[in-house]
């Protein structure tokens, strides 16, 4: 015959088991996640074109960012307001062609303008287009 207390004991060690086992895998879910998310911090970024004449719809370019010194998330107005100059057509068409060149080689896809991206590159600040 099986002890009564026995089947208990049994069951909470089978329950005790069960989550040990899913605090494990949420622990390995969670430590890969951060793994990746570092992954693609440090090794891609998002460079924002805000719409104007020459890119109606604008554009966010993800690209491999490994030797860029550019910001994970980046535009022409955060670049020329990081470097203390005022935002102005000129200067976003020049940071484009310096950057557009670098950015060429590295692109891996071009996705739709993002505005949250962009007011992220600049601090919350919004120039005219």
């Amino acid at each position: 015959m099986t002890n009564p207390n026995q089947q208990i004991v049994n069951t909470h060690q089978g329950n005790d088991e069960k989550k040990r086992r899913r605090i494990n895998v949420t622990v390995l879910v969670l430590v890969g996640s951060l793994l990746i998310a570092g992954v693609i911090y440090f090794t891609v970024g998002l460079f924002v074109i805000q719409p104007i004449g020459a890119i109606p719809e604008g554009a966010t370019i993800l690209y491999w960012r490994h030797g860029t010194n550019l910001p994970f998330i980046s535009s022409p107005d955060g670049l020329l307001l990081n470097k203390g100059q005022g935002v102005s057509l000129l200067g976003r068409v020049v940071v484009l062609g310096v950057v557009g060149k670098l950015l060429e080689k590295r692109k891996i896809i071009v996705l739709p303008y993002s505005r949250t991206l962009y007011l992220i590159s600049t601090g919350g600040k919004e120039f005219e287009k």
